[in-house]
């Protein structure tokens, strides 16, 4: 199972959430989350981090032009799309990429069924929200292309293994606070989801 530790804001989180086993780490590249990080400030971090961690950043509602910029400031090695994109628009970005699909219903977890995807909860705000799935939607579906988020935690992690989910993918669920990861709950959580 891999992990992806989002809403990454500091190197002391960032370092703190590889040691403890992350496979990737999430920096949002959105100005209306409180967990927004500037393309300089990411780079900072990502310019200390050990090799064959993937950085992700992550887009709401942006332009071509400025993903492919932030993604050059920046030094993330994938784009993680949290708004609807044409296949057009994908050819043009300049790494590689992963669509969001948030889900309001059973149907909607069949969306780019073919490729790897992220799937959350649909709400008004975009990322972070802590709302759940209904993880009976994902019954006799084949979730081994799909990176689970939303509303995950250390303390429910474990309901979710039965599906063979790619990954999982949590923010709020291991915060002290908005932005800022407590490391217990990071490595209890990691621990969970790869035991």
């Amino acid at each position: 199972m891999r992990v992806k530790i989002c809403g990454i804001t500091s190197f002391e989180d960032a370092i703190t959430t590889v040691n403890s086993g992350a496979d990737a780490l999430g920096f949002v590249f959105y100005e209306k989350s409180p967990r927004y990080i500037t393309p300089t400030d990411a780079k900072t971090i990502i310019n200390k981090l050990p090799p064959f961690v993937e950085k992700v950043g992550l887009f709401v509602n942006e332009d071509i032009e400025a993903i492919n910029a932030i993604a050059k400031t920046s030094g993330i090695t994938l784009i993680q799309l949290h708004f609807e994109v044409s296949d057009e628009f994908c050819k043009q970005l300049e790494l590689p990429y992963i669509k969001v699909v948030r889900a309001k219903s059973a149907e909607d977890i069949k969306e780019n069924s073919d490729e790897y995807r992220l799937v959350d909860a649909y709400c008004e705000a975009y990322g972070g929200a802590g709302k759940r799935l209904n993880l009976e939607w994902f019954k006799d579906v084949d979730c081994s292309k799909i990176i689970l988020a939303g509303g995950l935690s250390p303390l429910n992690v474990k309901e979710c293994l039965a599906y063979g989910f790619y990954g999982l993918d949590v923010s709020s669920g291991v915060e002290a606070s908005k932005g800022v990861k407590d490391s217990a709950k990071v490595s209890a959580f990691i621990n969970e989801a790869k035991c």
